[in-house]
């Protein structure tokens, strides 16, 4: 029978050599994602959306009427609703994408005004302007 401290030394020589380092296992070599890893797997999230929108647009097939500002036509119902959160989609990414343009022009002017005020700063000529005689 084996007492309880021998039963811990036991636990400790079966986990093996890299047990100091955490989620390494003797003789396996631990690969890192990359971002090729991230696109197949971006791209295989893609199509089963794809997949399931092609199934909801096929199952709701009757036609509806539809009328905007006078304007009237008859599409199918689960085209009118993928329509309808493909516009929704874009009035939310038109003006974020707007807002991020005008935060990345916002830092770079930042970026390049602190450039400049760091050599000034220092006693030094910033960089791209030639000293006057």
């Amino acid at each position: 029978m084996a007492s309880p401290d021998n039963s811990k030394d036991q636990a400790t020589a079966v986990s093996g050599a890299g047990a100091d380092r955490p989620g390494a296992t003797d003789g396996q070599h631990v690969v890192r994602r990359t971002r090729l890893g991230g696109a197949w797997a971006a791209v295989v999230l893609f199509v089963v959306v794809l997949l399931l929108l092609l199934i909801f647009i096929l199952e709701n097939s009757q036609k509806v009427d539809i009328a905007y500002f006078g304007a009237h036509w008859h599409l199918p119902l689960g085209v009118a609703l993928l329509l309808a959160a493909v516009l929704g989609n874009l009035l939310v990414v038109i003006p974020g994408a707007g807002r991020i343009i005008q935060l990345r022009r916002s830092t770079r002017r930042h970026r390049k005004a602190h450039a400049s005020a760091a050599p000034q700063a220092a006693g030094q000529q910033p960089p791209g302007q030639a000293t006057r005689a």
